[in-house]
């Protein structure tokens, strides 16, 4: 049964165009991972370069671990692998750090993006939190 959405959007251009509006103009930053082991980013939205000081086209083929550093709380690490190695959704938070080394704390959810049951991608959806 179609859900709500994919009754109103009708075509895959219509849906493509929604989805290239939401993403680019989304307060949250928006990373799409691929779906190997590597997980290498194949999309940042401008939110992403607002929350980290990364450029979107910069990480292109980069993986997400550039935002980690020395605060970063493995558990939470550890806590995400899992959840993809099951490709499981993930919910959390840690300090990351923008691209000049400042430190912060990131929320941030983590999807599978199936067809079918195959997982395509790995979407993530991020926020700041409060200051460090």
């Amino acid at each position: 049964m179609a859900s709500a959405i994919e009754t109103s959007l009708g075509t895959t251009e219509t849906s493509v165009a929604l989805l290239k509006a939401l993403a680019e103009n989304s307060f949250d930053s928006i990373l799409i991972t691929d779906a190997t082991a590597r997980g290498k980013i194949i999309y940042a939205n401008k939110a992403f370069k607002k929350l980290t000081g990364h450029d979107p086209a910069g990480v292109i083929g980069k993986t997400p671990r550039i935002l980690q550093g020395k605060g970063t709380d493995k558990k939470v690490v550890d806590r995400l692998s899992a959840a993809l190695k099951t490709g499981k959704k993930f919910e959390g938070k840690a300090i990351n750090y923008k691209k000049d080394g400042t430190p912060f704390i990131m929320y941030w959810r983590v999807l599978p993006i199936k067809v079918g049951k195959k997982i395509e991608a790995w979407l993530a959806i991020q926020r700041e939190g409060s200051a460090i």
